[in-house]
């Protein structure tokens, strides 16, 4: 099962995280037609880093370099820098680095540490180690001596590179000997490290993070109530079953399959930092991190540094990706933007999770990257686009706004007879009921994320709800459109006794229900919008709940129904450890379902 399932996750995780379907879609140009020379040509490398708080440990990272023919010494050009998604390598890169340089573009494409070739455990972009790698690659580009090799044993030292394009003054205003024009390209795991390399390294001048996240704490344990700064929690949330699973056995067969170059790898926790499978372990069997490990997690993840990031930002985020949601693209989103760092931000549909965006909408994607590049990296005079641009699914193509969020709110309140009503004067009384189950197991099947959406029945299952686990809201059919695009929120208050005596105790005792945003068909069919769902752990159920649901850019139908469900179990999931009855009583005022609606 090992093989199958890493291959589909590779799919999902390394090939989309890697930007592939942004950058595949461009032609790749090796050399022109007829005996006229080659358009760029490219040298394998491995690079001899030093990682970790100081700089202690030694890495090789193996990469290749893409030249331009026309870069030379007297006519020298920007660089871009870019590296795998999760188990991925540096060859992922391939057809953009093909591109970028028959474009006139120095591309520096490597493996992550841990991954590919290169030596040292993952440590998940953490800036000290994925960040202070890529920095010194960066001072490679530069012309710093003493870093690039001909062979893994760092005994034939490459030429200096003296083609890139340098700055007299780094993004603070110092000046270096070494520092390249350069920008970072890539998704996921390769979007992360895009931030850690610019934290610690002013001379980066532009970074294209895709597919990534805010806080890797909330990634892999979310909880979407209680949230204190952008998608971080004070509470922890649900640990994210499949996922976690997913990566493990990525991470483990990585390090097994290169083992003879680094056996280090396989010390204590296999081809990880060590605080990983003490992690794993503590979370599946709680579903719930640590505090200890949640503070390590977000030690990688830009949540935690932003205010070094200053230089211009183009975030890429997919809609279908129940990995990294849209809301931690918006958190870094709001965060830069409110401290003046210049950023935008393209909501696409390809993610983790599957999506297939028109030809249409994979030539505006492009465009907009190579626009941003051309633009901060070549100095050209082009537009960089508008500040936030969604894809629309139900034409195919983007939208674009001056900024992010947009449209109004449209509230629908809970009633009676299990229904959504337009305004309060329409509620009427009624109860409902759910009992979560013991030591949080699924309560219902659906798709496995880790899988993604395009995979054989039975793995990938409709989502159903086993009845009296869960409770749930519906809209008359509708008599027009409605197109929501941002993050709903759900407003509501439960009655839970058990929970209320137990919470006081921590996590462990506290309740655990999951939201799920429904477009139900004119059949009775109910589609769970994206595979997206909304974990909750609830500090205290005596008080009223506020949920923000997962950001998506949906069209219902004329005619279909919108449904809000409150579960207790979800197969993708460790769900609370003690079963609780939950009961949602319609008639208070300010329970609701909130949809950010245009048009």
């Amino acid at each position: 099962m090992l093989r199958p399932r890493r291959s589909r996750i590779v799919r999902a995780t390394a090939s989309v995280a890697a930007g592939v379907a942004s950058a595949a879609t461009m032609a790749i140009v090796s050399a022109p037609p007829g005996n006229a020379a080659p358009a760029f040509t490219t040298q394998t490398l491995h690079f001899a880093v030093q990682v970790g708080p100081a700089h202690s440990q030694s890495c090789d990272i193996l990469g290749v370099l893409y030249t331009p023919a026309t870069a030379t010494s007297a006519h020298r050009a920007p660089a871009i820098l870019t590296t795998n998604g999760f188990g991925g390598s540096a060859a992922d890169q391939g057809p953009f680095a093909e591109r970028e340089a028959a474009l006139g573009y120095v591309v520096l494409s490597y493996s992550g540490l841990g991954f590919g070739g290169s030596g040292c455990k993952i440590t998940l972009d953490d800036p000290d180690y994925d960040g202070a790698a890529a920095s010194q690659l960066v001072s490679y580009l530069g012309g710093a001596p003493g870093i690039a090799y001909t062979d893994a044993a760092h005994t034939t030292e490459a030429p200096g590179l003296n083609v890139v394009v340098h700055d007299a003054r780094d993004h603070a205003g110092h000046p270096a000997t070494y520092d390249p024009r350069v920008g970072m390209w890539g998704g996921s795991y390769g979007g992360q490290v895009q931030f850690a390399a610019a934290s610690v390294d002013a001379r980066v001048d532009t970074i294209n993070p895709q597919i990534t996240w805010n806080d890797l704490s909330y990634s892999l344990d979310p909880n979407n109530t209680g949230q204190v700064r952008g998608v971080s929690t004070a509470t922890p949330g649900a640990t994210k079953s499949s996922w976690a699973a997913g990566f493990s056995a990525i991470g483990i067969f990585d390090g097994v399959q290169y083992a003879q170059n680094d056996p280090s790898r396989q010390i204590g926790c296999p081809n990880f930092a060590d605080f990983v499978c003490p992690a794993l372990v503590s979370g599946g069997a709680t579903g719930y991190l640590q505090p200890g490990d949640v503070a390590k997690l977000q030690h990688a993840s830009v949540s935690t540094y932003l205010p070094k990031i200053r230089i211009p930002v183009l975030l890429d985020q997919g809609q279908v990706d129940t990995l990294f949601n849209l809301n931690e693209a918006v958190a870094t989103y709001r965060a830069l933007k409110a401290q003046g760092t210049p950023v935008a931000m393209l909501w696409r549909e390809q993610g983790h999770s599957g999506g297939t965006p028109s030809a249409t909408g994979r030539a505006y994607e492009d465009s907009r990257i190579q626009g941003w590049f051309d633009h901060y990296l070549k100095g050209q005079a082009v537009a960089t686009g508008s500040a936030f641009a969604y894809y629309q699914d139900w034409t195919g193509t983007f939208a674009e706004a001056a900024s992010y969020p947009v449209g109004s709110a449209a509230h629908y309140y809970l009633s009676g007879s299990n229904t959504l009503v337009k305004t309060r004067t329409q509620v009427t009384p009624g109860s409902q009921s759910l009992l979560t189950p013991p030591a949080g197991p699924p309560t219902g099947l659906g798709g496995l994320d880790a899988l993604g959406s395009p995979v054989p029945v039975p793995l990938d299952l409709p989502d159903t709800n086993v009845a009296g686990t869960y409770v749930q809201w519906q809209t008359p059919g509708l008599s027009a459109p409605v197109t929501v695009v941002g993050s709903p929120t759900f407003d509501v208050q439960v009655s839970a006794p058990t929970a209320a005596l137990t919470s006081a105790a921590g996590p462990a005792g506290q309740l655990v229900l999951f939201a799920k945003l429904y477009d139900v068909g004119t059949d009775g069919t109910a589609s769970l919008i994206h595979g997206l769902i909304a974990p909750i752990r609830i500090a205290d159920p005596t008080k009223p709940v506020h949920i923000t649901l997962p950001g998506v850019a949906h069209r219902f139908a004329a005619g279909h129904h919108i449904e809000i469900m409150l579960a207790g179990g979800d197969v993708n999931y460790r769900g609370g450890l003690t079963p609780t009855v939950v009961t949602v009583s319609s008639g208070p005022a300010g329970q609701m379902l909130t949809l950010p609606v245009v048009g």
